[in-house]
């Protein structure tokens, strides 16, 4: 394979400030300073009957606060992420999080005066709105959860040194653990990334020591881990439910990402009904591996006797060649990613663990996180992240108030980039152990993108409810087993040290309910990546449509221009009808011997 010149290693995240303590960053403190106060000078102008164009210059200015407000930020999100041990990146972070609220709060007089216009005056502005007519409708839509300007400031405040200081204490925590293997009789200390390449190790007794030491090492800390969760949660309630008048917790989120409450629930009721999909498969995944029945320890065993390693620059090379394939702008668009120094893709302690995409602004090359180990679900998650980056860079035509994609909508262009990717592999090398491996992991990922987010999804949400009525850390935890007892059957073997792993789940403290969108987002990309098979040329422009729509308009209008009615169950019915045909599939392969 052709040499691409790109070197595993950290990000630069120059093309933001040179460093924490460098005269470029105090200079964009004080030019925000100025911006906000000329901002806050407008007030006074804001009316009913103000002229189109005048409104428009209004949303130019706030956009342009937000851009450098968003360098700034990311500047310290970044900088931890990379080194969450880094006193002066923590200390920045914390800063930058104190600003965002003090923007906020000086800024805040504009959407609250938007969200209470009448509908004929709102109409009228919006009219002329262009590119950011979404961003004001979808302001208008928390209009009923709104509380007066004194109010959200004290949120605010609140936020920065409550329910978020204690998100910063969970991730400072967790990202310091160690943990502790014998491979090979030698004792290892890794990372949680490095620890997770043994879930799917060819050993089931290295499989389950890994799993056996991340629960240890979490169970640990289960008295003060559970406390900031069950903290988080208690404030959600107190804030979106009690104060703003939600109707319940999850729809917090399902407003955020202007999902109707019944397509959320119709998701997760179809992805609940299908969990003997699921079984039937970890059925057959142990008839392959020669056991009468999986242990929680083996769900995510490989299928292959070898794991094949892939170099760093070889891993590019498959992701940008599978893009190519489809779409030569697409892949020139994920080289950018790399050749301007924005992905860290090191394994190092102290690092972030798990892989993410930021997108700052849309003049900026997104920065890319991971950890690359060789391995060929590293590869993946490579391509999964310069998917995210692809969407933001399509979508880089619109301002940062309508360039974000709806959560449910995000993980659309990562999903549908492993995907090239998988079938790029299969095609390229005829090993049927090989084959065999990718088709089983095929089903793995799903597996962990839809049915786990999914029952992930419906444990928060009957978690939020049980903190509510008081229960303990030992309730919770009761609560999750149950759920992975639904979820499996009969079909696995759960052991109690798995009652615990909810405490090692990021995404419950970060962003409440934020996990369904992958569902959403990989029964989406399913039900697409079919017609690009059936459709092929004809399919690309419709599909790069949605990914250029960004977040300027409704998710569901997006879908529905795409041809898609995510309301009909039949719809994410159709999703699962795509993998019980590659089960189908994977069952006809000849068992060996």
């Amino acid at each position: 394979m052709a040499t691409n010149g790109f070197e595993q290693g950290p990000w630069s995240l120059a093309d933001l400030f040179p460093a924490l303590d460098s005269p470029a960053l105090q200079q964009a403190r004080q030019d925000l300073e100025a911006q906000v106060e000329s901002f806050e000078a407008l007030r006074p102008k804001l009316s009913a009957d103000m002229p189109q164009e005048s409104l428009a210059q209004v949303i130019q200015h706030y956009e342009q606060i937000l851009r450098l407000l968003y360098r700034l930020t990311s500047f310290g999100s970044l900088s931890f992420a990379a080194d969450t041990q880094d006193q002066s990146a923590q200390t920045y972070l914390a800063q930058a999080r104190q600003l965002a609220a003090e923007v906020d709060n000086r800024t805040m007089f504009f959407k609250l005066w938007w969200k209470n216009l009448d509908d004929e005056a709102a109409d009228r502005l919006m009219a002329a709105a262009g590119d950011d007519r979404y961003f004001l409708e979808a302001l208008r839509l928390e209009k009923p959860y709104t509380l007066s300007e004194p109010e959200e400031r004290v949120i605010n405040l609140k936020n920065v040194n409550g329910v978020q200081a204690l998100i910063t204490l969970y991730d400072s925590i967790t990202n310091r653990y160690t943990f502790r293997l014998e491979v090979e009789g030698e004792v290892r200390e890794l990372t949680r990334g490095e620890l997770s390449v043994y879930v799917r190790h060819p050993d089931p007794h290295l499989r389950a020591a890994a799993y056996q030491e991340l629960l240890r090492v979490y169970e640990s800390d289960a008295p003060v881990l559970s406390q900031i969760y069950q903290a988080r949660v208690r404030d959600w309630r107190s804030e979106q439910v009690d104060l703003r008048g939600f109707a319940s917790p999850i729809a917090v989120r399902n407003l955020a990402n202007d999902i109707p409450d019944e397509v959320t629930d119709t998701l997760l009721e179809v992805c609940q009904a299908n969990a003997p999909l699921f079984q039937r498969f970890f059925k057959l995944k142990a008839r392959w591996l020669g056991v009468d029945r999986l242990r929680r320890y083996d769900l995510y065993a490989p299928m292959a006797k070898t794991e094949k390693e892939v170099p760093f620059e070889e891993g590019v090379s498959l992701v940008l060649d599978s893009f190519r394939r489809f779409e030569p702008r697409v892949a020139e668009l994920a080289r950018r990613v790399l050749a301007e120094g924005h992905m860290d893709s090191e394994v190092r302690k102290g690092k972030r663990s798990g892989a993410f995409c930021a997108t700052v602004t849309p003049d900026l090359t997104p920065w890319v996180l991971l950890s690359y180990q060789r391995r060929v679900e590293d590869v993946a998650t490579m391509a999964h992240e310069l998917g995210h980056a692809i969407h933001s860079l399509l979508a880089a035509h619109h301002s940062a108030l309508t360039q974000h994609p709806s959560l449910p909508l995000a993980e659309t262009a990562s999903t549908f980039g492993e995907m090239l990717l998988v079938d790029r592999l299969l095609e390229q090398d005829p090993d049927p152990e090989l084959q065999r491996a990718l088709l089983f992991r095929q089903m793995d990922d799903a597996y962990a993108t839809i049915q786990r987010q999914s029952f992930f999804a419906l444990f928060e949400r009957q978690a939020h409810e049980l903190i509510h009525q008081g229960a303990s850390v030992d309730d919770l935890s009761q609560a999750y087993l149950k759920n992975l007892e639904e979820q499996f059957g009969d079909s696995m073997e759960l052991s109690e040290d798995f009652r615990n792993e909810w405490l090692a789940i990021p995404h419950f403290y970060h962003v409440p309910f934020y996990v369904y969108a992958y569902a959403f987002g990989q029964l989406l990309v399913l039900a697409l990546y079919q017609q690009y098979r059936i459709e092929g040329e004809a399919f690309k422009p419709r599909y790069l449509e949605i990914l250029a729509a960004g977040g300027s308009d409704a998710p569901m209008r997006v879908l529905e221009r795409a041809g898609i009615d995510a309301r009909k169950a039949d719809f994410w019915q159709g999703g699962f009808d795509v993998l019980a045909a590659s089960l189908e599939r994977l069952e006809a392969l000849p068992f060996p011997g």
